[in-house]
């Protein structure tokens, strides 16, 4: 059947690709470039006692970034505030934390040892939109009140099929490089189009938790809708000439150099976090060596803001005494003080500034 945008698209082919499509110099180039990067991404993070310090930052720059191809914006001062405070209601910031917090739970089930299925993808789907249906039984469009650009296929028997093959493929073993298997499959996912709302999002995430699966990556610190959103133009045009003309060696290429720009910046970003973390722990100690701990620093670092009762729930100060220690880190100048309702939020201020570059 010759693809018609205006027809669902019943006839995607299942998994996977004629090597003939793909299978070059050129890819196999890409492909290691990338592995090498997220080889190094994984290493550096493998080497750190806490890498839990990383995940609130990381995961919410990947969710914002993720929503934002979507059209759905927030700061990250917004967003900072929100995952500290729950006074804050801001519908587009809250959209976003859902994403946050669907990735990290998912990847901690895929991380776990469970294998991909129907019900972790609804999952992820309901989490990120917070709704309770599922797989669609009903057409959608994609285009716009003058023009379809695509028509995914329909209904729910079609998406069914489509997607246990999609499953087949995430969960086996195959003589295929796993980066080059998440671009295919990236692809597939986006084009089965399973859900009425939230696709891209949910493909997204199945991109982290599958390179947890295959090992590749142990904590969900890459955001490669980063490289997506810089390059969304041609994100839409390359998945478009895969179903228009079967073009599948620039889509992969496209993916890897995702793989290997965010992996690079994620490790760059990491390293900063590491300094700053260092010289933060150095000037508490100089400067104010009677409230200085290493679990205190810790706390600075595990979200860009914080509050009383993180001391408090790590047994690191009482209420009275923690309100003390930050009153001394604001004047030091290594934090700052802000009310949102009803509490006050202390804002690490150089670990903000490093993060939104």
């Amino acid at each position: 059947m010759t693809f018609n945008p205006q027809e669902p698209y019943n006839d995607l082919p299942l998994l996977f690709p004629d090597e003939k499509y793909w299978k070059t110099i050129e890819v196999y180039e890409h492909t290691n470039n990338a592995n090498r990067a997220l080889a190094e991404l994984k290493g550096r993070l493998s080497a750190i006692p806490n890498p839990q310090i990383f995940i609130n930052t990381l995961s919410l720059q990947e969710a914002k970034d993720s929503s934002s191809i979507e059209n759905i914006f927030t700061t990250n001062d917004k967003l900072f505030k929100a995952f500290t405070s729950s006074d804050l209601t801001d519908k587009n910031t809250k959209e976003v934390l859902r994403y946050g917090k669907a990735l990290v739970s998912a990847f901690n089930s895929i991380k776990s040892g469970t294998v991909f299925s129907i019900d972790i993808i609804e999952d992820i789907y309901r989490n990120i939109k917070d709704e309770t249906d599922g797989i669609r039984d009903s057409k959608v469009i994609i285009g716009n009140a003058f023009t379809t650009v695509y028509t995914p296929p329909c209904c729910k028997d079609v998406l069914l099929e489509k997607l246990n093959n999609w499953l087949e493929y995430a969960n086996n073993q195959h003589d295929i490089d796993p980066l080059i298997k998440l671009a295919v499959l990236h692809y597939q996912f986006e084009t089965i189009h399973p859900f009425k709302d939230g696709n891209g999002r949910t493909g997204r995430i199945l991109n982290v938790l599958f390179l947890s699966s295959q090992n590749l990556l142990d904590e969900p610190v890459l955001y490669l809708s980063k490289y997506i959103n810089e390059f969304k133009e041609e994100y839409y045009r390359l998945l478009r000439e895969v179903t228009e003309s079967n073009e599948w060696q620039n889509w992969i290429i496209y993916m890897l150099k995702a793989v290997e720009e965010t992996a690079k910046h994620t490790l760059n970003k990491v390293l900063g976090i590491i300094e700053l973390l260092e010289n933060t722990k150095d000037k508490i100690k100089s400067v104010l060596p009677d409230i200085y701990s290493y679990e205190l620093v810790e706390v600075l670092f595990t979200q860009v803001y914080s509050k009383y009762t993180f001391l408090e729930e790590r047994k690191i100060a009482s209420r009275n005494t923690a309100s003390k220690y930050f009153t001394k880190l604001v004047e030091s100048g290594i934090l700052e003080k802000e009310k949102v309702g009803n509490e006050f939020i202390f804002k690490n201020v150089a670990f903000y500034n490093l993060i939104k570059e």
